[in-house]
């Protein structure tokens, strides 16, 4: 008989967001949107919420813990993130805890672009395609973190009214979804193989999108403790709905009809808890819950979230506290800081092959077309890899293809029912393997040059 090895891997996700800027105005707007309290602004009263000095009708704890100047007390600016940054990522920080291999702390950073809102920007978020991104790619590039750390994918929907402040939950009304990933395939060469929602929320639309293209999932923020009704702008689900999802820290896969049961389909869902947030905090039963499923053998995820906006070093100093205290009470269990590709591929055992791409155009310039095959070697994740162009005037297109005649082949026409091929100037193909390889592949068309990535 095989004994199994009894393993937990540990991720961070971080949902990158940018600085965040909020006035005492806006926190008491806050207030009034969350509770329905209406208060002066001002510092004095504040404090009187936080020390719980106010009556509040019985929520007077509640409301202290949701503005506590450690939830309040955002980084403002890239300065402060920055500052923040050079110390988490250092090798002091890193390793001021080890795992099981001696390996320090490891982070995901799951980046969203701030695009496509419309109005003022009051929280002074960093808008444009890619600046997030670019900006963590260069922090990994200046501490030499690129085979530590992972980039990843963090999407909040556009609400009905376009504002900065708020989240909508429907793919389908948002445009801005594919020229986000247009963008960071042609522009930055990378594609995600793992995603968080935003404000966890996911619907039919965004289950059947990750479908496609990408594999895993840690959106799911299922948890035991019931606060939500204690929560009156969360109630009944609101934005992150995975009452039904499984408490277990495993992976699953989903069900085509509901991405909280499990099911058939072909991406991994993991549950992720916050590390610490108004409505749900990782607690030590949390942890010790997912060594105790280590020790009876089962493949164990132990993730849970943050947000850069907000100084990270007390949460993680605290995830740390109840790792050690988990990992004394569960000796023959050994656990190991992961990136959120790493994880899945360990706990589910997959295969690491990447699918091999390879572009090829068939151009006739005089009828101003060009028939495209797409081809790969070995199995991709989804239906079909996720298709890009760049027109000669600056536009970023995605598009379904067709299937071949073979398998692993497809195609796609540029004729004048479609743009015609002079008017292209790049196209970009990526694929995540079953087991979460990525793989980009470009074509230039003007140039007549390809390209590959793998990640």
């Amino acid at each position: 008989v095989v004994k199994l090895s009894k393993d937990v891997y540990i991720v961070h996700c971080i949902d990158t967001e940018g600085p965040l800027y909020e006035t005492i105005d806006a926190t008491f707007e806050r207030l009034k949107e969350i509770f329905g309290i209406h208060l002066e602004p001002s510092v004095e009263n504040l404090h009187k919420i936080q020390n719980q000095e106010l009556d509040l009708n019985g929520m007077e704890k509640l409301v202290a813990d949701a503005f506590a100047p450690k939830r309040i007390d955002t980084l403002g600016t890239w300065d402060q993130i920055d500052q923040k940054l050079d110390e988490l990522m250092s090798k002091q920080f890193r390793n001021s805890m080890l795992d099981s291999d001696g390996n320090g702390w490891v982070y995901n950073w799951f980046c969203l672009d701030h695009v496509g809102f419309i109005g003022d920007n009051p929280r002074h978020r960093d808008a444009g395609y890619g600046n997030i991104y670019k900006h963590y790619a260069m922090k990994l590039r200046q501490h030499n973190s690129e085979k530590i750390d992972t980039l990843q994918f963090h999407y909040h929907p556009l609400p009905f009214n376009g504002a900065y402040n708020y989240a909508g939950t429907a793919y389908v009304n948002s445009s801005n979804l594919f020229q986000i990933l247009a963008k960071r395939i042609l522009d930055n060469h990378s594609f995600p193989a793992a995603y968080r929602a935003g404000m966890e929320a996911e619907r039919p639309d965004a289950h059947w999108f990750l479908e496609q293209w990408i594999p895993f999932d840690y959106s799911c923020n299922s948890y035991f403790k019931e606060n939500i009704e204690r929560q009156p702008d969360l109630r009944d689900g609101r934005y992150g709905d995975w009452r039904r999802a499984t408490k277990k820290w495993y992976p699953y896969h989903p069900s085509h009809d509901d991405y909280q049961m499990e099911g058939n389909c072909h991406r991994w869902i993991t549950r992720c808890l916050s590390l610490d947030s108004r409505l749900i905090k990782l607690e030590l039963k949390d942890v010790e819950q997912a060594f105790a499923q280590a020790e009876g053998e089962k493949p164990t995820i132990l993730s849970f979230s943050s947000h850069d906006f907000r100084d990270m070093r007390p949460e993680i100093k605290y995830a740390q506290e109840l790792i050690n205290m988990a990992a004394k009470k569960y000796p023959d269990v050994k656990f190991h800081f992961c990136n959120a590709i790493n994880a899945m591929q360990k706990a589910e055992n997959l295969t690491l092959n990447y699918s091999c791409l390879e572009i090829m155009p068939e151009i006739d310039m005089n009828k101003n077309s060009a028939f495209i095959h797409i081809k790969a070697q070995n199995d991709i994740f989804g239906t079909q890899p996720f298709f890009v162009f760049k027109t000669v005037t600056g536009n970023y297109v995605w598009d379904n293809l067709d299937y071949g005649n073979n398998p692993r082949e497809w195609t796609y026409v540029f004729d004048d029912k479609t743009i015609c091929i002079n008017a292209i100037e790049e196209i970009g193909v990526a694929v995540n393997s079953p087991g979460g390889m990525t793989e980009i592949a470009l074509y230039n068309v003007q140039d007549k040059k390809d390209e590959h990535y793998f990640l």
